[in-house]
């Protein structure tokens, strides 16, 4: 099987932190280029020129159609047509249903869903136009989360929307199924990054670590050996899955 990421033209949405900035990393190391996309341009301007020459960092808005236009264009500029697209960039809304803003619900959707809808979009008809249909290199994986599995107090937006990007991913597999592009979603566990703040560090994150059946956190390394092979030509045949990635904290 080969693995290799080598001469993949990948762009990372929400890559100033957390997932998408370890997923940039990743990438280079498996031998694609990148290009890196967030709103906080200054980090993703440093991890650019840490990862060298096979980074391009992009101002990104994915709640704003033009910025995501802007992104593939710079892109294509760069290396040419994106073959891979990860599409990470998410927020979160905290706090009791009863207490949510709608400001605060409207901007988690259209981060969380809306982002993810129009950047595999883009991704997608670009990699149609470009013909992708006959060498089927066309790799899109969506980043859910396992709260779209639970049930919990505290994140009730945040977790409908990621059912949604999962039965979102299945939609767009459906559709370009014969296209050449390949959509498949990976739902992570409980990790510790940006997004999660320091719960984890508090007493009621501590007791919910307890809680888990292996009473630890899901390393964030436990992404890379899925999210490779899900980008990578062994893939060719895996459409439509939804893969969670949690060291069984859901069981």
């Amino acid at each position: 099987m080969d693995l290799s990421l080598s001469g993949r033209i990948a762009l990372i949405t929400g890559a100033s932190s957390g997932f998408g900035a370890h997923f940039a990393r990743l990438f280079v190391r498996e031998g694609a280029r990148v290009v890196i996309g967030a709103r906080r341009v200054d980090r993703i301007a440093a991890l650019a020129e840490e990862l060298g020459d096979t980074a391009l960092a992009v101002a990104m808005d994915v709640t704003d159609e033009a910025s995501i236009i802007a992104a593939y264009d710079a892109a294509e500029e760069r290396f040419g047509v994106v073959d891979t697209v990860v599409a990470n960039a998410g927020v979160s809304a905290d706090g009791r249903s009863t207490d949510v803003t709608a400001a605060d619900l409207n901007g988690l959707v259209a981060t969380n869903f809306t982002g993810v809808y129009l950047t595999a979009r883009e991704g997608a008809k670009r990699m149609i136009a470009a013909g992708f249909k006959d060498g089927e290199r066309g790799r899109i994986v969506l980043i859910g989360s396992i709260t779209a599995e639970l049930t919990a107090q505290g994140d009730a937006a945040y977790a409908a929307s990621k059912v949604g990007v999962a039965h979102l991913g299945r939609q767009f597999a459906r559709e370009w199924v014969r296209q050449g592009v390949n959509v498949n979603t990976i739902q992570p566990g409980y990790i510790q990054t940006e997004i999660a703040g320091d719960w984890f560090q508090t007493e009621g994150g501590q007791r919910q670590i307890a809680n888990f059946h292996r009473r630890r956190m899901c390393p964030i390394e436990a992404l890379d050996a899925p999210l490779v092979f899900l980008c990578s030509d062994a893939a060719r045949h895996v459409t439509g899955a939804v893969l969670t990635v949690d060291d069984g904290q859901v069981l």
